[in-house]
């Protein structure tokens, strides 16, 4: 047991160790030589300006780190979506922060750049958090203007959702850095105040070289749309600073002085450490994710005191339900169980598949979740509700859509941690992205997709094989195999976590000993916001 354990940890460890050294070449931005560019206009990198911003020793939950991870090569990439974002406390208050990197292609919109803001302010929407916005943008990446300018998920949406926001009470704060031109000039004129900094700020419709093109006008960008232009003749912008630095401590100034609203009442009493360490997770964990494992270990390494009170702890015993408290914060967890049972027929394998049951159960659970007001926390490793004619005539779909149901009208707040496999329709009852976890995150062991690599890839090659029977051909077993080797590479290479956490299917890649903070800053944030009065069900089968 000793030597598995050994060969879990070094598995888990090196996945571990992969995602920091990624991580270390996404901080960097756009390079050693777009940094010394930013240095030499006394300008601090994003990352700088957000670390002087928030406060020392306080969390910062960096939010879509991989963001744009591999995409965009024909263009030199785009790094973190060209966009550093996450939440943080500022003069002690939760806040989102936003902040363009301008050393990647001068800050400019990629696609991904548009979803990762609308992300960022759907977090504030969803949790009544204030916005601070860091400006510094070139506006639009033009090669790629039809995939981010007209659609309504594109880059149009960030000024409707700051005039919703407004509607809303959220309250929203612009540092302008840099550049804000054009359609983007609407960012920090529809916040509710704004902040520049004199000679490297500036806002306007159209730049020097457009402004002469259209009208035939020569003006330089200090005096077109520069900090003394905005606070003494256009009254647009609110303040004007010499430096960077004296600019965020107005922010700061102005943090400190929010008023408290009313929250969402949920339970939270002095935290304790787990009993069991935590560390143990890196050796429970199978190096091969087909292997089974007991998930109830694993929570235990989480939950305070590692104490977790199982509901209906003999029935449905393909998924975990029960209460238990993450840094004092009650909350009810939802995790899929992958351990061998003992039973009267035998030694059963539950590999994370759904029964009827399990799904009833979790179902049920969700529900009294709800009534108490107590936030859920979804633990994915599922590969998927299980299939053939003893289920489908037991209603497995009717099972099935009664806790899909449930995950989709809870009125708390969700949180999804995807540890392990996160396949097909156990990734949508488990609470994956389509249903509005308010963050859902990653362990590097994750994997997501339709279906298990192996059976995807035999089942596209039962396809192609049928396929050219039906023309007459014949493929010999030699090139079968070639065929399947290519099919499986190409399929696994789409369920990694960069994979996903580059599209923003997941939030960020974590350390697994991270979870427990990160669920609690979580819901310390969905804390600023009421709840819903009652939980509704839509019509299903019962």
């Amino acid at each position: 047991m000793d030597i598995q354990n050994n060969k879990n940890e070094d598995t888990q460890r090196l996945a571990l160790s992969q995602v920091k050294m990624k991580l270390e070449k996404i901080y960097a931005g756009g390079g050693k030589k777009a940094i010394e560019k930013q240095k030499e206009k006394n300008k601090l990198t994003a990352r700088e300006r957000i670390a002087y911003l928030c406060d020392e020793g306080k969390p910062f939950i960096e939010i879509g780190a991989f963001a744009g991870y591999d995409m965009y090569e024909e263009y030199g990439g785009c790094p973190a979506a060209g966009t550093v974002a996450g939440i943080g406390y500022i003069s002690g208050r939760q806040c989102v922060v936003v902040a363009n990197d301008q050393t990647v292609k001068a800050g400019a919109w990629f696609p991904i750049t548009g979803k990762k803001n609308l992300r960022m302010q759907e977090i504030a929407m969803e949790n009544n958090l204030p916005v601070v916005y860091i400006v510094d943008s070139a506006g639009v990446f033009l090669p790629m203007q039809d995939e981010i300018f007209p659609d309504k998920e594109h880059f149009g949406r960030i000024f409707r959702n700051n005039a919703r926001m407004s509607a809303m009470g959220i309250v929203q704060i612009a540092a302008v850095m840099g550049a804000c031109v054009a359609g983007g000039a609407y960012l920090p004129i529809m916040s509710d105040e704004t902040l520049m900094v004199k000679h490297n700020g500036s806002i306007f419709l159209a730049g020097p070289y457009l402004v002469k093109a259209a009208i035939g006008e020569d003006v330089d960008a200090e005096t077109l749309g520069g900090a003394t232009t905005h606070t003494e003749i256009s009254g647009i912008a609110d303040y004007k600073f010499d430096t960077e630095q004296e600019c965020l401590d107005q922010v700061k100034k102005i943090c400190a002085k929010l008023g408290e609203r009313e929250t969402a009442g949920f339970s939270r009493i002095k935290a304790q450490l787990p009993l069991k360490n935590p560390v143990d997770i890196f050796g429970l964990l199978p190096a091969d994710s087909g292997k089974p494992y007991d998930m109830l270990e694993i929570i235990e390494r989480i939950v305070d005191g590692s104490e977790f009170d199982q509901f209906k702890k003999d029935y449905g015993q393909t998924i975990l339900c029960g209460y238990a408290r993450i840094d004092g914060w009650a909350v009810g967890i939802v995790a899929n169980q992958r351990k061998v049972i003992k039973t009267k027929k035998g030694e059963i394998q539950l590999g994370g598949v759904i029964y009827n049951d399990s799904a009833d159960k979790a179902a049920r659970f969700i529900m009294n979740c709800s009534q108490k007001n107590i936030p859920l926390v979804f633990l994915q490793d599922v590969t998927g509700f299980m299939v053939g004619s003893r289920s489908e005539h037991s209603g497995i779909i009717k099972d099935g859509a009664k806790m899909v149901n449930a995950v989709a009208n809870a009125s708390v707040p969700k949180f999804t941690i995807i540890i392990g496999n996160s396949y097909g329709a156990g990734n949508y009852a488990m609470c994956g992205k389509a249903y509005d976890p308010r963050f859902i995150y990653a362990w590097p062991s994750a994997k997501i997709a339709v279906m298990g690599g192996e059976q995807a890839a035999k089942t596209l090659l039962q396809i192609q094989v049928s396929s050219l029977k039906a023309k007459g051909k014949t493929i010999d077993p030699e090139e079968e195999k070639k065929l399947l080797g290519e099919i499986t590479q190409r399929y696994e290479q789409q369920t990694t976590p960069y994979y996903a956490a580059a599209r923003l299917w997941v939030d960020a890649i974590i350390d697994p000993l991270e979870t427990r903070q990160l669920i609690s800053e979580g819901i310390v944030a969905a804390n600023h916001k009421k709840t819903a009065e009652q939980f509704g069900l839509g019509v299903f089968q019962v």
